[in-house]
């Protein structure tokens, strides 16, 4: 820090940039700021939400004391316990065994080779990708971590810090298969989403230190830092503009470039990874306290906008506003006037393709916003037939339905629901939808809850701050796009809930002063 201080570039900029603050406290417009975010906090304060947030619920109380919680902890350790007892029968022998002792470092390591998986996954490119890599490497994650309690006898994989609603919400996905009106092509979506869950179990029961927390954030940011690179290679080699992402016949649209997606087929699935992604290395780059992981965090999500405006992608430059906004919320509310001002004046300075792009949000003669709306109506329609058991599990199944139940009139075929509610209604039916809506408000509050406790770590706190936030933008984009149509991108999702579920644990550890 003393460094950057002293260089020439920071000793010309920091007089104008003292300039600046001193003009803008004594200002009228700072005055306007602060009334308004005053009003804003003073109405939050006592508003529904906020009592929401703080009170604890009754199913929240009597989760993990509850018998379904301990029985399915008990179930779920079976492995463990056999593994455990087989050690002290033997104790001596693995105690004097090099290789077991080498065996064991490395299984209660998991958290690091999870960081190399993950990274893997956020850089292989779409031509190369299975979707059983991501099946692989959790399930291999879900060995690694049974073993790593072999000669520790109080650990075991986590069920309880899930929470009941996300509980519920994967007994819902197993249920859709059988249930489904197709299970053959609902199968192999139980195999994507068997990857999600044992994401959540294996990152959630794994990481035991605010080290493996952030290693986590830090293999993540490199791979936006890979993948946002590559996104700016496609830039300056040229994109072909895909008629089927941006409507042409439209004035607003005339000099629009081609859109750029890296790794991953689809710019709106890209720009997905990233709205995800770039709130992690923030929390990154704000929560190291060395140079690197600050430096790797700064550059990597400068790099990861760049790429988000690239995509052209109109609900995930939404979501990742959104995100922003909560971030700042949960940071330092005290910088919200700064950041509303820095905002307004950066608008000007837009690119005219990407004003236009935005103005086209609310052009309904665009084709790619008006082509949504019979989707939307054929959901519906088919929800009004079988609203609690769906079509069953996967984008297959749902397209089957709407199909043979003769649901979609709209021009093109019918792909999903553009909408991730009405999927997930749509797959997994009323069990689904009502969970997954639960778990994921659960998840939020339970984040919120644990940084505005004085206890809580710094770095454990900006992971879970950008998580949060990186859920409740996702959540936003969902509105007007699914973000599982793609399997990766599902588990990517995943993996970003498992960061701030495993903080939160961390942070509950700290407070009560229970050792890892």
């Amino acid at each position: 820090m003393e460094t950057v201080r002293s260089s020439i570039l920071c000793q010309l900029l920091a007089p104008l940039w003292r300039q600046l603050c001193a003009w803008y406290e004594g200002s009228l417009l700072a005055v306007v700021i602060r009334g308004i975010a005053d009003l804003i906090v003073r109405w939050c304060t006592g508003s529904v939400i906020i009592q929401f947030i703080i009170r604890d619920g009754v199913l929240d109380k009597a989760w993990k004391d509850s018998l379904l919680c301990r029985g399915l902890t008990f179930l779920i350790n079976i492995p463990t316990k056999i593994l455990h007892a087989i050690y002290k029968k033997f104790e001596a022998a693995f105690e004097g065994s090099f290789f077991a002792q080498l065996a064991f470092s490395v299984v209660e390591n998991t958290p690091v080779f999870i960081s190399w998986f993950m990274l893997a996954i956020l850089v292989i490119p779409f031509e190369s990708w299975n979707n059983a890599y991501s099946l692989l490497v959790y399930g291999g994650g879900l060995v690694l971590a049974i073993f790593s309690g072999m000669r520790r006898k109080d650990w075991g994989l986590d069920i309880a810090s899930l929470g009941p609603w996300l509980v519920a919400f994967g007994a819902a996905v197993v249920l859709a298969w059988p249930l489904s009106a197709y299970p053959d092509a609902s199968f192999r979506f139980l195999k994507y989403y068997g990857a999600a869950i044992l994401c959540v179990i294996v990152i959630v029961s794994t990481v035991q230190r605010r080290e493996h927390l952030m290693r986590l954030l830090g293999f993540s940011s490199m791979g936006l830092a890979v993948m946002s690179l590559y996104g700016f290679y496609q830039r300056i080699m040229g994109v072909e503009v895909n008629a089927s992402y941006v409507d042409m016949t439209q004035s607003l649209n005339k000099y629009m470039p081609g859109r750029v997606d890296a790794f991953f087929d689809n710019p709106n699935t890209f720009a997905q990874v990233l709205l995800m992604l770039i709130p992690l290395a923030v929390a990154l780059m704000l929560g190291s306290k060395g140079w690197f992981g600050r430096f790797l965090g700064f550059g990597s999500a400068g790099l990861g906008c760049v790429a988000m405006i690239m995509t052209y992608s109109r609900a995930s430059w939404l979501g990742l506003a959104f995100a922003a906004a909560v971030f700042v919320l949960l940071w330092n509310r005290k910088i919200i006037p700064a950041a509303i001002f820095v905002v307004c004046a950066a608008i000007p300075f837009l690119p005219e393709t990407v004003f236009n792009r935005i103005l086209s949000i609310f052009n309904f003669s665009d084709s790619s916003t008006s082509s949504r709306f019979p989707l939307y109506a054929a959901a519906g329609e088919f929800l009004t037939m079988r609203p609690i058991l769906g079509a069953g599990l996967g984008a297959d199944a749902v397209r089957s339905a709407i199909s043979d139940l003769n649901l979609f009139h709209g021009h093109d075929k019918f792909v999903h629901c553009h909408n991730m509610y009405l999927q997930v209604w749509c797959e997994t039916g009323l069990l689904g939808i009502v969970t997954f809506l639960g778990g994921m408000l659960w998840t939020v509050k339970k984040g919120v809850k644990a940084v505005a406790k004085v206890t809580c770590d710094a770095q454990v706190r900006m992971a879970i701050i950008g998580g949060t936030s990186a859920i409740l933008g996702c959540l936003l984009c969902g509105m007007a796009d699914y973000l599982w149509n793609y399997p990766r991108v599902m588990l990517i999702f995943w993996f970003v809930c498992a960061i701030v579920l495993a903080g939160v644990r961390l942070a509950g550890r700290e407070e009560t002063n229970t050792p890892a």
